[in-house]
Formats: C-alpha cells, structure tokens, sequence
C-alpha cells in the first residue's frame, strides 16, 4: 500500500474509532435512563419500500443491520481487494505475519467460546462472536497512543483486522445464512452476470456496478442469505486497475468516497443502535454466564494469545520479521488491541441468535460480553503499547533492523 494511502486509511479509521467509543457511550447511557423506552421505540419504528404489490418492511434497528451494514461490507471487501493486489497482503513475505495472526485469532478465541459453552447446544451457535476484530475501534485506541506507537503496528493491526473481516464474512455466509430461497434465486444470478458483464467489459464507472449491487441486495435479502453478503460481490465485480485516461481506479476512487460515510456515519449510527444494553437487574453473576463469559474471555484471553503465540513463533522461526521500531510487549499490546471485537462482534452476535419471533433473550448478554470483553482488551492493550517502550536497535544508525512490513 502506498505510504499516502495508508496514512489516509489511519487516519479515517482511528477517526472512526473515536466516535463509536463515543456512540456506544451515547447508547448505554440512554438504555440504562428514564430514556431506555424512546431509545427502544426508536430502534423499532417500522420502515417499508413499496414497490407495486411488493413491499419490504423492517424495523429501523434490521435496516441498519442489513442495509447500511452493507454499504460497510462494501468498503470492507474494496480494502480486503485492494490489499491483495498491491497492499500489504500482495506477496508472501509481506501477508505472512499478519495471517499467522489472524489464523490464531480466529480459531483460540472460538475454542474458548465453545469451552465455555460446550453444555448449552443453543448457546453454542455464538461461537464466532469473540473470533472478530473491529478495526476501526481498534485502531483509533491505537491513535490515542500518538508517538509512542510506530507505524509498523498500524500496519500490523489493519492488517490482521482485516483479515479477521475477510473470514468473518465467510463465517457469515457459511454458518449464519438461512436455507436456500429458490423464488428469487433467479433474480440474484442474473444481478451476478451483469457484474461479471460490467467487469469483463471494463466499465469503470461505478454507478452501474451500485445499481446492480443494489437489486442484488433485495434478492439476497428474500433469499434467506445475508443481505451485506451483496456487498462483498460488489467489490470483488469492481475494477482494480485504472484505463489509461483515468488517474485513479474505479475500485480506489469508490473506496476513497465511501470511506467518510462509513467512518464518520454508519459505524456510529450501527454502534448507537446495537450498544445499548441495560445493566437493570443485572448482578455480578450476570457476567459470568456462559453467554458473556465466553464472549469476554475469547476476546480478552482468546484473541491475545491467539495472535500473540503465532506471531512471536513465525519471528522466531525467521519466517517474518518483527515490526520495526516495536518492542514485544508493544506486539503484545497490538494482539490485546485485537481483541476489540466491538462492531463485528455485535454483528456476528446478532445473527447467530436471529430469531423471527423477535425474542432478545440473548440480546444482553451478547452486549455484555463484547463490552467487557473490548474494553478489557483495549485498555490493557492501550497501555502496553503506551508504556511498552521502544525495542533496541541493531543497526549503528539506530533505525533497527527490523521491517515495517506487517
């Protein structure tokens, strides 16, 4: 990725960061006030599309999930695409780190969850909750560390928090889609030629391609499987490279203004509505219930050693090298930080325990356990990195000898 680029990627990202904190703080206040009912109400207002007989309504709590989730979906997959190509993850050497990383991040924290849980098969279907990482929070704790984090951990954070985001998607599209629709499948396939038509003709101007993707997200949507799913095509139909009269490529240039809605509007807008849980009748037994349990301890314990242990191996092996400028317990404090699940986590969390008839049983101490879990992981890795100091150099002119590839 090109030093510009990446510093833009930071800074929206850590942006972003800074106003979920702020937005789950909003939410939580508001569940646990004499607001709690208007927070309720508001999430459940009723909103439709009618289009001649057909209609399509959900409460404005599943039009965020569903919809602007999406739009984020979109730019994730634009990223993870990216990446690929010409980013971080475009050679062996460069995604090797990284990949060891989010490899342990995903499977410890979901063992853990499943330890925990092994006796409740319904409680079961949460597994995947504490196995994601949500970059933006996680890079904007990363920001308020300033000077004192180098730039080789940004690197590595993105970097694995996006891979997280690449498996997470395919957790979703595996394990959290209903069975097959086959009234509308029609419909979607021929959403999908017409990508594949879009991109094999080298159209580059995006508008088609968000038209398409848009119908594509109804059908899914009547389908069964997810609706941010159509998100993910999207961006995998979308150019990379760009003509030779363009300066920026249609996948870059979509990325570059999708980022600034994303980061400053739907994440927010996604943490208000899915944050606010209410501690009202709730005890000190309420956190260690397997639900919650499981849930903080794959993010505080799970994610830390399943990122950290890889990582420090593949260094010692002399597979990757080790960030530069970054010490070890720094490298520790980025595996913590991995540990912030928050906006994935919430996500995941609510369609592993979707139910039709509306039942929230599960709703709390979903919240719980990714709060605790998050905040634990983010302070302890906050603090790590802050005060982890700098690792000694090997080199006589004191820039190290290590590589700010992640």
């Amino acid at each position: 990725m090109p030093i510009r680029a990446l510093r833009e990627f930071l800074r929206y990202e850590a942006t972003a960061g800074l106003l979920l904190m702020a937005s789950a703080a909003i939410a939580i206040v508001l569940a646990n006030t004499a607001l709690a009912p208007f927070y309720g109400q508001l999430l459940n207002v009723p909103l439709s599309i009618t289009v001649g007989d057909s209609s399509l309504a959900k409460p404005l709590l599943l039009w965020i999930n569903d919809g602007l989730m999406a739009v984020f979906f979109l730019l994730v997959s634009l990223e993870i695409k990216r990446e690929f190509i010409e980013g971080q993850l475009s050679s062996v050497r460069q995604a090797l780190l990284p990949v060891f990383g989010a490899f342990g991040g995903m499977v410890l924290p979901a063992a853990t969850y499943i330890f925990i849980n092994l006796d409740d098969p319904l409680s079961l279907n949460g597994w995947a909750i504490p196995a994601a990482t949500d970059i933006a929070f996680a890079l904007g704790i990363l920001a308020l560390a300033g000077k004192w984090a180098p730039l080789s951990l940004k690197v590595l954070l993105a970097a694995i928090a996006i891979l997280d985001d690449l498996c997470a998607i395919m957790i979703i599209a595996f394990f959290y889609t209903d069975e097959l629709s086959l009234v509308t499948i029609e419909g979607a396939a021929l959403c999908l030629v017409g990508l594949l038509v879009l991109n094999r003709l080298g159209v580059s101007r995006t508008a088609g391609y968000l038209l398409i993707g848009a119908l594509l997200w109804l059908f899914v949507l009547q389908i069964g499987v997810h609706a941010t799913l159509a998100g993910v095509v999207v961006a995998v139909a979308i150019p990379m490279r760009a003509r030779e009269d363009e300066q920026k490529s249609p996948l870059k240039k979509l990325e570059h203004d999708l980022h600034p809605w994303v980061a400053y509007g739907i994440l927010p807008v996604f943490a208000f509505a899915n944050a606010g849980v209410s501690f009202a009748g709730l005890s000190l037994a309420s956190f260690f219930e397997p639900v919650p349990l499981g849930i903080a301890a794959g993010l505080f314990l799970g994610k830390q050693l399943g990122v950290f242990v890889p990582v420090a191996t593949a260094v010692r092996l002399g597979i990757a090298k080790k960030p530069m400028g970054a010490s070890w317990p720094q490298v520790y404090g980025v595996s913590m930080l991995c540990g912030v699940g928050f906006t994935m986590s919430l996500f995941i969390g609510s369609l592993a325990f979707e139910d039709p008839a509306g039942d929230q049983t599960f709703a709390a101490p979903i919240r719980l356990g990714v709060l605790c879990g998050s905040l634990l992981s983010g302070l302890f890795g906050f603090l790590l990195i802050r005060y982890g100091g700098v690792a000694r150099t090997d080199s006589p002119t004191g820039k190290g000898t290590g590589s700010q590839e992640a």
